[in-house]
């Protein structure tokens, strides 16, 4: 199994398919990290890595030994005091004042497989025989409290997870002003730091700056993962690139406020830790209470970031993901937003759905504005009723009408916001997310209602329940468009209102997982303004999510590219919309925009009704070409190849590769034209070199040729060839079938 323990010498050695964490029980029987990287063999001892030496200006927890500082020593989940000034990994205020613990390795228990974790999003196991689990009990014996480290770690998978629970066993109140969920410490310092951020329309953006000395940190405040800042971080050599060298991921299973830094001290050594955001935050520990962090899944890789992103998304595919979505083929949609905003009736919707059926689409998708008196967006968030005046016969007679065309019908949720203009918001006034005696800032005309209310979750899924149980709804798109202002509960006590943040996510993930439970056969797809809750505690529920509003082509690839760097290709909601483009006003052909959305959860976001015949019969062609990939695209391995943020910038390449290795998909996207150009060619990855590929039914090349020499990329105009027979203009895209003959 993965875990090795050292009982005589009290140290855990956790090895996963290609690295191996190990930390120690230190003479003041608190954990010492020693090692962190590519596996390693196990040995009797690891001793040999525990280093102390006297240092002057240090401060000592023991008192005859002048070489054991904590603040030199790595630490494996370190305390405030006590001789360390780095940040820690948790912070307990007592009753009469103190903040000094001393949690002290207490005992351990092994088990085959991987336990849940109540009420929170984490990643699983189908068999017992997947993964090992070890659980490290820490206790104060002064406060009578404990904290439980659990480790997970995969047999067959460069995964380990981590995450703690605080257990109060004393007769007095504790209160957590922080409680992380990880915490690495690394010998060493030379790092580039790896991010991703951004804002609404351009999420997830990559940005790399090497370590300095010093706290470099990404969080979120606003009440969710953010677009600003993905719950993602990764520390790469400095000659790390896509193919090659050491990186280490981290990524946080968990949707509301969050922090990830890196500090380096004074000897260039850096500790990483991640977890709930302490800004704000304050939970309190009756006696007898208990508090579950969400989890942290960590990587290793030693074949660059591409390497790293293989074992996220194949983990997130297969161990986060459930249900009956987890492995289904997803449905090519067409939903109605771009097409008719809100102004809509259930003929034209209609007429859009029945010529979507004619191209081949499968499942139409009634957004927003169906509900209440919902003309604009100023009113009935929270009044989940079929408006009469755009559909006589509601949602259960205009799904009934969609359905009997032979599609599938998906509809809009905002459950998590109400307008003050709703009867929602008339009879409950108290259920937003306020504090009292202050007014509440304004955003997009909507409050947030205050999900750590049970009632308020109850009333919302009796709601919700009510729709779906009475019409024929196949998917669900799941938005929340405002992040949260003055976060305070009317139901919380004065001791508790710093809880109300996490408490609102956790009512969110009940809301969640109840709607799952109770219609298994419904795909969730969750949304936050795109992307501005695009992260693994949203994927645990809806196997996929909108990743952005920006659906230009060209952002896209910007967008999608950066998204890849943790999540698969599975979880990307990629549509083709109309032109001019609503967000940037950029036009680009049909073509390039369906060669960009191919490599996600496809689907279009126009008025067919509109199109010409020849857009409708190029639109057939691609749905037809996506379905005879999807399950390719869904389930292969990705692979970047050219970066659209490092290099020329102009071009962008990527690639998914069948798992036998028999098949793959290329992507070629190059922006603006280029005259007179040289002869491109683009080496490919991940294929089997002995095996001969035919490309696009065309030219045969064996797969080491195709990945040392390159393939051949078609000729752009030179001014000699007719125009006709050659790509123009900008916005030139290529997508190539490779298939082993």
């Amino acid at each position: 199994m993965p875990i090795y323990i050292n009982e005589e010498n009290q140290e855990f050695h956790l090895q996963s398919s290609g690295s191996s964490y190990i930390f120690t029980v230190m003479k003041n029987n608190q954990l010492g990290q020693l090692y962190y990287g590519k596996a390693v063999r196990h040995r009797p001892s690891f001793s040999h890595l525990f280093r102390t030496q006297h240092r002057a200006g240090m401060s000592y927890p023991i008192e005859d030994d002048l070489a054991f500082s904590l603040d030199i020593l790595k630490q494996e989940f370190p305390a405030y005091g006590r001789g360390d000034y780095r940040e820690p990994a948790f912070h307990l205020h007592q009753e009469n004042g103190s903040r000094t613990t001393d949690f002290t390795y207490a005992g351990y228990s092994l088990e085959s497989g991987k336990p849940s974790l109540e009420g929170l999003p984490a990643v699983y196991t189908e068999e017992d025989e997947e993964a090992e689990s070890l659980v490290i009990t820490l206790r104060d014996e002064l406060l009578q409290a404990e904290i439980e480290l659990l480790y997970t770690v995969y047999a067959d998978r460069n995964v380990i997870t981590r995450s703690a629970r605080f257990l109060n066993k004393g007769p007095e109140k504790l209160s957590l002003t922080r409680a992380l969920s990880a915490s690495v410490d690394f010998p060493d310092s030379d790092f580039d730091m790896v991010q991703l951020s951004g804002s609404w329309s351009r999420e997830r953006h990559p940005a790399e700056r090497p370590l300095a000395s010093g706290i470099q940190k990404i969080s979120s405040t606003r009440g969710t993962s953010s677009s600003q800042q993905n719950p993602f971080l990764a520390l790469k050599r400095p000659n790390t690139d896509e193919f090659h060298g050491e990186v280490y991921g981290f990524n946080f299973v968990y949707s509301g406020n969050f922090l990830a830094q890196v500090e380096v001290d004074q000897y260039a050594a850096s500790r990483f830790s991640m977890g709930i955001n302490p800004f704000d935050f304050r939970w309190l520990l009756e006696p007898q209470d208990t508090f579950q962090t969400p989890e942290v899944v960590m990587v290793y890789s030693d074949e660059g970031l591409n390497g790293m992103s293989r074992e996220f998304h194949s983990l997130y595919r297969e161990r986060l993901a459930r249900g009956l979505w987890r492995d289904k083929e997803r449905p090519v949609l067409l939903n109605n937003w771009e097409a008719t905003y809100f102004d809509f009736d259930e003929d034209k919707l209609l007429s859009i759905a029945g010529e979507a059926k004619k191209l081949g689409i499968e499942l139409f998708v009634l957004d927003d504005g169906w509900f209440g008196k919902r003309d604009d967006d100023t009113t009935s968030l929270g009044d989940w009723f079929s408006d009469k005046a755009k559909l006589p016969n509601g949602v259960a007679g205009a799904s009934e009408k969609i359905t009997g065309l032979g599609m599938q019908f998906g509809l809009w949720f905002e459950p998590e916001m109400v307008n003050k203009e709703s009867r929602l918001y008339e009879e409950h006034p108290d259920w937003i997310i306020h504090v009292s005696n202050r007014d509440p800032s304004f955003g997009r005309g909507q409050f947030v209602l205050d999900f750590s209310r049970q009632e308020v979750v109850d009333h919302l899924f009796n709601q919700m329940a009510d729709v779906l149980r009475e019409a024929d709804i196949s998917y669900v798109k799941w938005d929340m468009n405002r992040y949260m202002t003055e976060i305070g509960s009317f139901d919380l006590p004065p001791e508790r209102q710093s809880e109300t943040a996490h408490r609102y996510i956790l009512g969110v993930y009940e809301l969640y997982e109840r709607l799952t439970q109770a219609f298994p056969e419904v795909l969730f797809e969750s949304c936050a303004s795109g992307g501005a809750r695009f992260d693994p505690g949203m994927l645990y529920y809806a196997p996929q999510a909108w990743t952005s509003d920006d659906t230009d082509a060209v952002e896209r690839l910007k967008i999608q590219y950066g998204s890849s760097f943790a999540y698969p290709l599975s979880s990307m909601g990629a549509h083709v919309s109309d032109i001019p483009n609503h967000q940037v006003h950029r036009s680009t052909s049909l073509e390039m925009r369906g060669h960009v959305s191919y490599f996600g959860t496809f689907g279009y976001e126009l008025d067919i009704t509109k199109m010409s015949e020849e857009e409708k019969a190029f639109i057939r062609l691609q749905t037809e070409f996506y379905k005879q990939h999807r399950s390719l695209i869904q389930n292969g391995t990705f692979h970047r190849l050219m970066s659209p943020f490092h290099g020329d910038r102009n071009h962008t390449a990527w690639m998914v590769v069948s798992e036998d290795r028999s098949e793959a998909l290329v992507g070629y996207y190059r922006l603006l034209a280029e005259p007179n150009p040289g002869f491109p060619s683009l080496k490919l990855t991940g294929l089997d070199e002995s095996r001969q590929y035919e490309i696009n039914a065309s030219s045969r090349h064996f797969g080491d040729e195709l990945m040392n020499i390159g393939m051949i990329i078609e000729q752009e105009h030179s001014g000699a060839a007719p125009p006709e027979k050659e790509k123009l203009g900008d916005f030139i895209s290529y997508v190539y079938h490779l298939k082993t003959v």
